[in-house]
This record gives C-alpha cells, structure tokens and sequence, in this order.
C-alpha cells in the first residue's frame, strides 16, 4: 500500500512542484522490491517514470532539460503563491526557503548530456 501511495504522490507531484517527484517514486520502487516484483518491473520498465528512476538510483545524474523544467516550475508556482495567494510574512519565507533548497538539491545532481 505504501508503495501505491508513493507511486500516486510521486504522479501528483509532476504536476504540483511543491511536491516531489523522484523521491515518492523512489520509495515506491524500494517498497515494490520487498513486495512485488511485477510491480517494480512495471515501475522500472514504465516509459514515463524508468528512466528517471534507473538515473537516480545508478547516480547517473538528470537531464538539463529536466533541470530547467523543474527549477522553472518550482519558481514559477512559489513566486505566483508568495506573490498573489500567500498573506502570512513567514510563510512566504519558509517558502522561499523551501525553493532555495529544492533549488540547490536539483542543481547538486550532475548533468546528463
């Protein structure tokens, strides 16, 4: 169950930059090792999510396509909340903070070519 529910916020993150992608699909790919290995065949050999999965777990790094598409849209979202939605100061400075981080731990993956 665990592994299905990492596998559904890993899915939602896509579309939610606040929300992690890799690491929700990561633990979905660790629980489906213990339990399923049709379930974690899917997940690896899955066209959407393999590839980023195998990239991560080998340390082989993340595409700069996939660098600037997930900086942006963090930035893009967390910018327009802090900006136009957010009213509370030190929200919008855990916020920022938040996109700093996720900023500098995307940016310290090496770049695949």
């Amino acid at each position: 169950m665990i592994g299905t529910l990492s596998m559904v916020l890993g899915f939602i993150g896509i579309f939610l930059p606040v929300l992690p992608t890799t690491p929700f699909l990561i633990l979905a790919s660790i629980c489906y090792i213990r339990s399923s290995e049709k379930l974690h065949r899917w997940l690896m050999n899955h066209k959407l999510f393999g590839e980023y999965i195998r990239n991560y777990q080998e340390k082989k790094g993340i595409p700069l396509k996939v660098k600037i598409f997930a900086i942006g849209s963090l930035w893009l979202s967390i910018g327009y909340s802090v900006l136009f939605i957010i009213p509370v100061t030190m929200i919008k400075v855990l916020m920022f903070g938040i996109a700093v981080g996720v900023t500098i731990h995307i940016l310290s993956f090496k770049t695949l070519e």
